[in-house]
């Protein structure tokens, strides 16, 4: 009779271990013993429980092809299937006595002409590998579940995260990568001015210098992804639900809002889309009577317009050269040309100012790290009373996510006050310089520093007609009338006595 070997491994580790060989030279003996002749040979390096099984479906096929009946030859029946599901295929074949399974370490042959016995052993030999199988499966659930309770990530770490082994502990853990870590934390805060679209952003992440572990551009896809992963900001996202993590954050929630509202239009009436020529407005300026962006286009290779409806006659298009709203936009950043004394002024009361506010971060910082530290010893012991089967599951699911999302919310709130001096040198540096030079500097900057420069400036824009409509942003919303502002600066404080 003909004979097909099949020999079968489920990983490239099998394999390696020459398991594949052992087989195959024990089927060859086997064939040899019995009187079979070998036509085909199948080594397959495929699981049996996962997939569409191609290998395993061409031996069928080849089966199915010849004249006579086929006998498959196989070591034991878990390396031909580990479930039910290739069951009614097989006994299709044996009932057509187009084919007979060999089981050489089982002893067993299943043909047209077998016996219950022999049937059932052959199904009790499936069941206990989809038995093995299921336990594992088990297992690596549990496994699962019991590292995502503990806060921690089974699989390969994001971008700007590297997997590494805990030098105290010599456990697995996650680190920030200290070389790509910074530009990812610099792609969201880019990406949240509004500015820029995915693709763009993509380019100027090459210019900085961002690449894959192997060195290569990321790519728009690798952006795309990143841009939405709650792991930066403390949430891993399990079988499309969100769990804490324990790793460093990169980013607050707060800046990953913000980046997805930009992403689904949700912070901008729609989305940037791309275009040939760079202009400076794309994006920026809303259409005070539809509430759309503005449209730009440019005629013989140098006149910019923006297009966008009149506000008399909704359905006409007006068109507005570039230049004309240029002008209002630069008269803005000429009016917030606060004099120095002024500006002096201004700072030293905003230094009286924080240093309050300064003391309130001070204790509110070890208020709470004090109760982060309570939560993490809750955690571990009721990580204990769970293991030791002293509460159910459900008390303890209930409990863990009580204390988890505490201390997710202490983590953020430890996050915002340790920013706190941080953002405020930022806002009096930006304050001091912008304000100082704020036309002088628009004036000399990029087509992306204008816009980065515009984004700083304004909260809101709108084109009605031809007439910029804007909204400031704090702190540069209050000081637009210098004279007002110097007088806000003499004028005695409420509670204090003229006299003083």
């Amino acid at each position: 009779m003909k004979a097909v070997i099949l020999a079968r491994v489920s990983t490239k580790e099998q394999e390696d271990g020459h398991s594949l060989e052992a087989q195959v030279a024990n089927l060859r003996l086997y064939a040899d013993r019995k009187g079979l002749e070998i036509i085909k040979q199948y080594t397959i390096i495929e699981s049996s429980t996962k997939g569409e099984r191609p290998e395993f479906m061409r031996m069928i096929e080849f089966i199915k092809a010849q004249k006579e009946r086929v006998a498959v030859i196989v070591d034991t029946v878990d390396r031909l299937q580990r479930s039910f599901r290739e069951t009614p295929i097989l006994d299709d074949l044996i009932q057509k006595d187009m084919l007979e399974v060999h089981f050489v370490k089982e002893a067993n042959v299943v043909s047209k002409d077998s016996n219950a016995f022999q049937k059932m052993a052959w199904n009790m030999s499936v069941m206990m590998a989809q038995s093995y199988t299921d336990s594992l499966s088990d297992n690596v659930k549990r496994s699962i579940r019991h590292k995502v309770a503990k806060g921690e990530w089974s699989g390969p770490a994001p971008l700007g995260y590297i997997n590494a082994i805990d030098a105290m502990t010599g456990g697995k853990t996650i680190f920030l990568d200290t070389e790509r870590a910074y530009l990812i934390k610099k792609f969201f805060e880019e990406y949240a001015t509004g500015v820029y679209s995915l693709a763009e952003l993509g380019r100027k992440a090459k210019e900085w210098g961002l690449r894959s572990r192997k060195n290569n551009p990321v790519s728009n896809q690798s952006l795309h992804d990143l841009i939405q992963n709650p792991f930066y900001y403390g949430m891993m996202r399990v079988k499309n639900e969100l769990h804490p993590h324990k790793y460093e954050t990169l980013i607050s929630k707060e800046l990953f809002d913000t980046c997805e509202a930009i992403r689904t239009g949700r912070g901008r009436t729609q989305a940037i889309n791309e275009t040939k020529y760079p202009f400076i407005l794309r994006g920026l300026i809303k259409c005070s009577v539809s509430g759309r962006m503005v449209f730009c286009d440019i005629k013989k290779g140098k006149h910019i317009y923006l297009i966008s409806r009149d506000p008399v006659n909704p359905d006409k298009k007006i068109w507005t050269n570039e230049k004309l709203v240029m002008e209002q936009i630069r008269d803005v950043f000429k009016s917030i040309q606060i004099p120095q004394a002024v500006l002096a002024e201004i700072t030293e009361q905003l230094k009286k100012t924080h240093q309050s506010e300064k003391d309130y971060h001070q204790v509110s910082v070890k208020s709470l790290t004090k109760e982060s530290e309570l939560v993490t010893k809750r955690l571990d012991v009721l990580l204990d009373e769970y293991l030791d089967k002293s509460i159910t599951k459900d008390m303890y699911d209930r409990k863990h996510g009580q204390l988890i999302q505490r201390r997710h919310e202490i983590n953020e709130l430890l996050e915002r006050h340790h920013a706190g001096d941080e953002q405020f040198r930022i806002a009096v540096t930006t304050l001091v310089t912008l304000a100082s030079k704020a036309a002088e500097i628009f004036d000399r900057s990029t087509t992306d520093e204008k816009r980065q420069l515009m984004g700083y400036l304004f909260s809101n824009l709108e084109l009605e007609g031809s007439k910029l409509r804007y909204t400031l942003k704090t702190p540069f919303n209050l000081f637009i009338d210098f004279d007002g502002c110097k007088k806000w600066l003499l004028r005695p404080d409420s509670n204090q006595r003229p006299d003083d």
